[in-house]
């Protein structure tokens, strides 16, 4: 799928973004979809309603991004996220919520979500969240709760020491982390560091083994309490 946009005359394709969202409120469904539906690269192509639509609708149609709620009946956002790992295909995974108790969220990131969005989130800051998330970025609220950000890290400085790892990185990877940390996607670390795609997915994946992260949203939130943002 693919939407044409002119520039100089130039007509120019661009790809689509592919974004499914599951949540149990319809008129909150809507109001997503109507922002979304605003940006010229973005589609809603799917809707359900609880965890197990979720899984359905991964299962059924090519998604780039769903945004998913954790609060809902018959299987929750939480329940969906521990299923969704054993599924062969998944997309990019941004919880969408009102509720936003540290210990959930920080479960649903170590699930493998790529970030968490409130639902006061301002339209345009939503649309660019997708397209971060779409394009292999972390995306974390504006508003993320230092307590939020201290449950994280302090698990991963209990476990295994992380911010001393983040110390014994490379200059370099420390620079890719700090960037990881501002929610840029692999293409955008690339260009701002005039390095391949290739060896930024290289640099990454050192980060995570280096540190213990378990993804790139850990990880932007360890670059966050490591002063790395500052």
């Amino acid at each position: 799928m693919t939407t044409q946009t002119e520039v100089d005359g130039t007509v120019i394709e661009r790809a689509v973004i592919r974004v499914g969202i599951v949540d149990d409120e319809p008129m909150a469904r809507a109001f997503v979809s109507k922002i979304l539906g605003a940006a010229a690269d973005v589609a809603v192509v799917a809707e359900g309603a609880d965890g197990a639509d979720a899984l359905e609708l991964v299962r059924t149609t090519e998604l780039d991004v769903l945004l998913l709620d954790l609060r809902m009946p018959r299987m929750d956002g939480l329940d969906a996220l521990r299923e969704l790992r054993r599924q062969p295909r998944v997309p990019a995974v941004v919880v969408l919520t009102t509720f936003h108790a540290d210990q959930a969220v920080a479960t649903a990131l170590r699930l493998g979500a790529k970030g968490f969005l409130l639902k006061h989130i301002e339209p345009a800051e939503l649309v660019r969240a997708v397209r971060v998330a779409a394009n292999g970025g972390a995306v974390l609220d504006p508003t993320l709760t230092n307590d939020l950000m201290g449950h994280l890290a302090t698990h991963h400085l209990d476990r295994i020491g992380a911010a001393a790892e983040v110390t014994r990185l490379s200059a370099r990877l420390r620079d890719v982390l700090r960037l990881v940390g501002m929610g840029r996607s692999n293409g955008e670390i690339a260009e701002e560091l005039r390095l391949s795609d290739s060896t930024v997915r290289g640099y990454v994946s050192e980060i995570l083994a280096a540190t213990g992260c378990a993804n790139r949203v850990t990880a932007a939130v360890l670059a966050q309490r490591a002063g790395l943002l500052d």
